[in-house]
This record gives C-alpha cells, sequence and structure tokens, in this order.
C-alpha cells in the first residue's frame, strides 16, 4: 500500500463523510501503512496520530471470543457445554433457555433472547453479575442454536463466564490473557486510564445537522465485553497480524494453537444476505469476496466506527478508526474498497437493486421489532419498500443520560430487493447505501421476522 495513496484517501473522504478525524493502518505481504488524519475533537482538538486512543466498539467481541477459546484450549471451559455449568446464578425468561444456551450460542449470536440491553450497572468489579442478574427481563425471541440475531447481552454474559473461571474480573482476565502476550500495551477499559493519553471523541449531527461531540463518550463497565475497548490504530492493526498468524504473539509467545486460531474462522452457522456477512465463526464475520474468504468485524459506539477487515490468503489486513457516526460508516467501506484494490487487485462487488412489482412487495409489509428498535415496512412509489425506523425510548435512556437522551426520531431509508436473491434487499439511499438484510417467511410463505443490521426482528402486526 502507497502510505501516500492512503493519506490522501483518508483526508479527502474524511471531508466528503464528515469526519474530524481517522487513523488507518494496512498490513500486505509482510508490509505495514498508517495514515492519520484530522482532529481528536472539534471542541478540544488535537491531531490524531498512530498513538491516539479510539473506541472499538464491537471489534471488542473479538478479544471475548479468542479468549473464551484460549481458556478452551486450556481446560477450563468447553464450548459446547452450557453456560450454567459456569455462571450457575443465570436466571432467563425462558426456563428451557436458561439451561440449554451453550457457550458456544453466546459467541456466534444464537443466543435467541433480545440482544440490546444496555442498563447501568454500575462501574463496580460486580457490574458484569449485576448486569446477568438482570437478564431475565429479556423476551426469549428463539430456542438457542436455532436462528442468527446481532447479541450483545450474550456477549456481556460470555464475559461474565470469563470472570466466573478465572477468578478475575473481565478487564484483568483479557490484559493477562490477550493484551499483554501480544504486547497490546496502547489498549484499555477504563476512561480512567484513557483519558490520561490523546484520545478521540465521538461526534454525531445535531438538530440543524452540524456536527457535536457525542455525550456520554465511555458505555457503562457492563459492556466491556461487548464492545468497550479503546485502543490505538497500531494495537488493532497488530490484533489483525495475529489473526494471521499462527497463534503466537510477536515475540513467540503461544496465545493460541493454530488450530484453535482457525476454529475461531470456521463457519459455526450461515446468515446469507446479512449486513455483516454470509455465516459467522466465533466472534468473527464471515464471506467471500473475489474467491477468497474474507474475516471481520466493525463496531460502532456513541460517535464512533471502527471497522477490521482480514484477508488470510492474501496475508492482508485494514484496521480503520474514524470519531464520527454516520459518517464513519459511509468512509469506511469506500477506504476498503480502495485499500482492497490497490494491494490485492479485488473489487468488491455491491449487490445489485431490482424494483418488483406490488404483489411481490406486498407480503414483506409490516411492524417488525424488538428491544431496541421496530421498523414499519411499506410500499415505494418506484417497486421499492420504505423502512420507517423508530428506536426505543426505553433503550435510549438507558444509553444516555437522562437528560441528555435524544428524542427517538423516526428515519426513513429506501430499499429495493437483491437481483437473483430471493427475500434479500439492499438500502439504496440514505447513510447506508450497499448495506444487506434479508426477510425471513415461516412454513406457509409469509414473513415472520426481519433482519435489519444483523438483528432479527419478529414481526409484531400487519
Amino acid at each position: 500500500m502507497n502510505p501516500h495513496a492512503l493519506q490522501e484517501w483518508i483526508a479527502d473522504l474524511a471531508e466528503a463523510f464528515a469526519v474530524p478525524g481517522v487513523a488507518a493502518g494496512v498490513w500486505h505481504a509482510g508490509k505495514v501503512s498508517f495514515a492519520c488524519h484530522g482532529v481528536t475533537s472539534i471542541e478540544n482538538p488535537l491531531p490524531v496520530d498512530e498513538r491516539t486512543l479510539f473506541q472499538a466498539g464491537s471489534i471488542g467481541k473479538t478479544l471475548t471470543a479468542t479468549a473464551v477459546v484460549r481458556l478452551a484450549e486450556s481446560g477450563h471451559v468447553e464450548l459446547n457445554a452450557p453456560v450454567r455449568r459456569y455462571v450457575p446464578e443465570l436466571r432467563l425468561a425462558d426456563s428451557a433457555a436458561t439451561v440449554q444456551v451453550t457457550l458456544l450460542q453466546l459467541l456466534n449470536h444464537t443466543a435467541g433472547w433480545e440482544g440490546d440491553f444496555f442498563p447501568d450497572t454500575g462501574e463496580g468489579d460486580d457490574a458484569l453479575a449485576r448486569f446477568v442478574a438482570r437478564m431475565d427481563e429479556l423476551e426469549q425471541l428463539t430456542p438457542p442454536g436455532t436462528a442468527f440475531s446481532y447479541n450483545n447481552a450474550a456477549f456481556c454474559l460470555a464475559g461474565r463466564v470469563i470472570e466466573h473461571v478465572t477468578g478475575d474480573t473481565y478487564e484483568t482476565a483479557i490484559r493477562r490473557l490477550i493484551l499483554q502476550p501480544l504486547g497490546l500495551c496502547e489498549s484499555f477499559f477504563f476512561p480512567n486510564e484513557v483519558m490520561t493519553r490523546r484520545f478521540a471523541v465521538g461526534h454525531k449531527p445535531s438538530a440543524d445537522s452540524s456536527l457535536q461531540v457525542a455525550r456520554p463518550w465511555a458505555l457503562p463497565r457492563n459492556g466491556a465485553a461487548a464492545g468497550g475497548l479503546a485502543t490505538c490504530i497500531g494495537d488493532l492493526l497488530a490484533w489483525a497480524r495475529f489473526h494471521l498468524g499462527d497463534g503466537r504473539g510477536a515475540d513467540g509467545t503461544r496465545v493460541l494453537s493454530t488450530a484453535g486460531l482457525q476454529t475461531l474462522r470456521e463457519p459455526t452457522v450461515c446468515m446469507p444476505g446479512s449486513a455483516f456477512g454470509d455465516a459467522l465463526g466465533i466472534g468473527w464475520f464471515l464471506g467471500d469476496i473475489g474467491g477468497v474468504r474474507r474475516v471481520g468485524h466493525d463496531g460502532s459506539t456513541n460517535g464512533q466506527e471502527a471497522s477490521l477487515w482480514l484477508l488470510p490468503e492474501h496475508d492482508w489486513a485494514l484496521a480503520l478508526l474514524t470519531n464520527a457516526s454516520p459518517g464513519g460508516l459511509g468512509l469506511n467501506p469506500v477506504v476498503r474498497q480502495r485499500v482492497l484494490a490497490a494491494c490485492t487487485g479485488i473489487v468488491e462487488e455491491t449487490p445489485l437493486p431490482v424494483s418488483a412489482a406490488c404483489e411481490v412487495l406486498t407480503p414483506y409489509e409490516g411492524l417488525y421489532g424488538g428491544r431496541g428498535m421496530r421498523c414499519r415496512v411499506t410500499l415505494g412509489e418506484a417497486g421499492d419498500l420504505l423502512f420507517t425506523l423508530h428506536n426505543d425510548p426505553d433503550m435510549l435512556a438507558q444509553m444516555f443520560e437522562q437528560d441528555e437522551a435524544p428524542s427517538p426520531q423516526p428515519t426513513t431509508l429506501h430499499a429495493k430487493l437483491v437481483s437473483g436473491h430471493v427475500d434479500r434487499y439492499v438500502f439504496v439511499d440514505g447513510p447506508l447505501p450497499g448495506v444487506t438484510g434479508y426477510f425471513v417467511r415461516d412454513g406457509h410463505g409469509h414473513a415472520q421476522a426481519l433482519h435489519l443490521f444483523g438483528r432479527r426482528l419478529p414481526l409484531r402486526e400487519l
């Protein structure tokens, strides 16, 4: 990767997508390139550099999954064992799910309960224990192991498993199992660690569309296992290089066996047409691009968007950290497409949207929803579908300080069906063009659920 071209691309795209700060890192065939642009905050600007800390968001789930696999290799856990073997206090709304759900089902998003649950259970060492004590509030939407639906709460529970079997807090365990042996010394969980270093704050549009600092900055402590890591671009790219390697750190420390590393990126559940990929390994989303497997995970927090993609067959990885939403969601895939083509010659194909007749689209109409999000699907006027999204005000109250929670304003996106694929759709406008999803039908051919941003939202009413 030509570092000058990378620098020009992120500078131009940061301006185009209104992103104040970007850090990018590329690894390809033994060579590293970094590029940084912009500032950490529009209110208190400092230049973004290679050591600037950003929130990695849900990319942190890959650390949780890797730590669990490491514990499995050492005999501390079994992936197919019931979670209650390790967290005996677990009580879910569904008694059958309580005893049946396995550790693997937490890590591949098939646990089946509502996944977007963000209560603040304090900043003490008991934060995860208190979170787990409230999981009986979550509706069980599907039996464990039967359907993929992105599940933050399941990863929080996996973090509690790690606490039980190691005797450490989640953060201490991850530092001992992952960060220290890999030399990731610029990665942190606690705001008190982050605030003594250069760090980025998130940004979001205000009511008049001007960019403003997003508050609060941090997730509650109980979200650490699902997405609480703050890291710099060098550490994030080093994490990718570890997963491209043989299970050893840069100094030769054995963290995982080569087979264990491979296990993380072998499909455990398929969901063709999902926004994240066509399959899921253990913590990593998988897909095919240019005839080779791509492995990746993105991360979103309050006003920050991160992305990490790997192509093991090309010894290639791209790490991106941005501090604006939805701008980062637009910037990241464009940078990825350009870097991928420049390094490997692979051109990322985009889904082809097609118009459809009313009688084809009518079966998809209805109100779909669960905790966190509801979506009304109606017919458009040009052979398309209108998705009107409503954020759950209760979820917003959990995620934001009560006096700063935004009003849950609806968002309308246009989607069309994907050429050649039954029940798949692709957004054709707004901040997420090219993002895909799909509808799920019952045995009678009627739509019974909508897969939206990785979440499986059941049909609530026609």
